[in-house]
């Protein structure tokens, strides 16, 4: 089995795992219907829960899209020192076109705001 395959079966192993937890965790705690005790005892789990989800996709947010950043930057920065390198005059293009992908971050950013705010 090569390594991009074991990747990719340990990621769907980790989204099925915390998927599946709360709910193992929900039906732990029902013991006797009815109470009042439990049932905001329930609530409380269900919140922080949705807390520890929203963190999740907040990490997510900015950390895929720095990853994609820095693998965009590798690229265009090479080629950038490479024009650059030929021609002075493509200094402020290449300058651009590394700017553009740190957008990609500010982007995940704000995405992470939203999703925490």
């Amino acid at each position: 089995m090569n390594s991009k395959k074991s990747l990719y079966i340990m990621a769907i192993l980790a989204v099925m795992t915390l998927l599946a937890l709360p709910p193992a965790s929900a039906a732990e705690e029902e013991g006797e219907a009815g109470q009042a005790d439990d049932n905001a005892n329930t609530v409380e789990a269900a919140r922080e829960t949705s807390r520890g989800y929203m963190a999740i996709g907040a990490g997510l947010a900015i950390g895929l899209a720095g990853i994609g950043t820095g693998v965009a930057q590798s690229h265009t920065g090479a080629a950038a020192v490479g024009a650059v390198a030929e021609d002075r005059g493509n200094f402020a293009n290449s300058l651009i076109f590394i700017a553009i992908p740190e957008t990609v971050v500010i982007l995940g950013f704000v995405i992470a705001n939203q999703i925490l705010g």
